[in-house]
């Protein structure tokens, strides 16, 4: 007896308008393709599961074959080599390791407090992992001075190094909330000025770290071209599944793991490798690197059109000023006056996806760090609109931005005014 087929709507709800990127970009149908014939072949292949790819029979020398095959595209997308690239569940984990693995690591080698250099920017990746390593491993967190723009002081960072017994700087490429781009090459020569040490191995020689979880594929990015040490990247940013992301880590970079087990990933991060996962970053990122150039002149003419017709509205504010360097797909906004989590409803109900910052953050109204340490006060850094594009955004989004925003923003003012009776 044959089944009837599942009825359907005769015409489909519309479309939303997905403009929250920044917090998970949308799987790329590439990526999804190979996931899929990955997985099937992996179980069709000859009646047998996916293997563990450390194993030493055949059907682990496949699948660590196919392992080390991604690794080395990820490596050749990025121009690193294939032996620093540390395979994670995400971009928080490959921060965590870093600046974790730092301080053990100057822990071990004598340093009884360990100095943790980091702009006040970060994401809590970093941020809230120095200050579990100062709680937890005596490290000794220094924040840098940022201006206006959120750009990093270099001043602050030749005196913050110049202090001695530094284990890590961490300054993030692009800020995940402004999308801010930060002068990278700049932190590290303004380290390497203040130790007058610039051979690693070298005494007194400091490793710098960046968060590019939201440069890569947006922004050129050249890890050694920069001098770092070690880098950050994650998968589902770029349209790859959730749970995948590296640490690009110089080999000779000391680390020390903060987690027993296998001792995969140079002994340094254990767990059984995701092969079909390294596989989907491998690709995601060769197609954001491959398209970058073509895009970012796409998004932003885009973001240009989001910040005319959002800063035309009474009291809404572009964050960043003309001139400060920016990924070309973020637009960040504040308004006067204005409740975000009404703001946030009006726009979901219009069928427009956005977000008040950080996705970490989801349900916590509280004030955008990032947005304190660039001098705003509480109620302005509270009353945040971060609008981020992607392959996947078209114009039609963005004019279905605009068309509510005004509703919105006038649901917005109006909660605010009755809360403050």
């Amino acid at each position: 007896m044959t089944s009837s087929p599942v009825s359907r709507p005769s015409s489909a709800a519309p479309a939303r308008a997905y403009l929250d990127h920044a917090a998970t970009a949308p799987l790329r149908p590439e990526v999804v393709g190979q996931v899929t014939r990955d997985l099937v072949d992996g179980l069709a292949s000859g009646g047998r599961p996916r293997a563990n790819p450390s194993a030493q029979h055949a059907s682990g020398r496949r699948d660590g074959a196919a392992l080390a095959e991604a690794r080395a595209r990820l490596a050749g997308a990025l121009g690193v080599d294939p032996h620093e690239v540390l395979l994670t569940s995400g971009g928080t984990e490959a921060d965590a390791l870093a600046v974790t693995g730092r301080v053990l690591a100057a822990r071990a080698a004598g340093v009884e407090r360990p100095g943790v250099v980091i702009s006040p920017l970060e994401h809590p990746a970093v941020r809230d992992t120095a200050r579990v390593c100062e709680a937890l491993h005596g490290a000794r967190v220094t924040e840098l001075d940022v201006d206006a723009a959120g750009r990093v002081d270099l001043t602050s960072v030749e005196h913050a190094v110049g202090a001695g017994g530094v284990a890590v700087v961490s300054v993030m490429t692009a800020n995940n909330e402004t999308g801010l781009v930060q002068d990278v090459a700049g932190v590290v020569e303004a380290v390497r000025r203040a130790t007058g040490v610039t051979r690693p191995g070298e005494p007194g020689y400091v490793p710098v770290h960046s968060d590019a979880v939201a440069a890569v594929g947006r922004v050129p990015v050249d890890v050694h071209g920069w001098g770092l040490d070690a880098l950050t990247l994650t998968g589902h940013k770029l349209g790859a599944p959730i749970g995948v992301g590296a640490l690009i880590a110089r080999r000779d970079l000391a680390l020390v793991s903060p987690t027993g087990g296998g001792r995969q990933e140079r002994g340094l991060r254990s767990g059984t490798a995701d092969v079909v996962g390294a596989r989907a970053l491998a690709l995601a990122v060769e197609l954001a690197v491959a398209e970058r150039e073509a895009e970012a002149e796409r998004l932003e003419a885009l973001r240009a059109e989001v910040l005319a017709g959002t800063t035309a509205l009474e009291g809404v504010h572009a964050t960043l000023p003309e001139d400060a360097p920016h990924l070309p797909g973020t637009a960040h906004l504040w308004f006067e006056d204005g409740d975000t989590e009404a703001l946030l409803m009006g726009l979901d109900m219009a069928g427009v996806d956005v977000s008040a910052g950080s996705a970490c953050h989801a349900g916590v109204t509280q004030p955008s760090h990032v947005l304190i340490a660039m001098g705003f006060d509480d109620e302005s850094a509270r009353s945040t609109l971060r609008v981020t594009m992607g392959p996947t955004t078209t114009g039609a989004d963005v004019e279905r931005l605009l068309a509510a925003l005004p509703r919105a923003l006038e649901m917005a003012r109006r909660t605010q005014a009755a809360k403050r009776r």
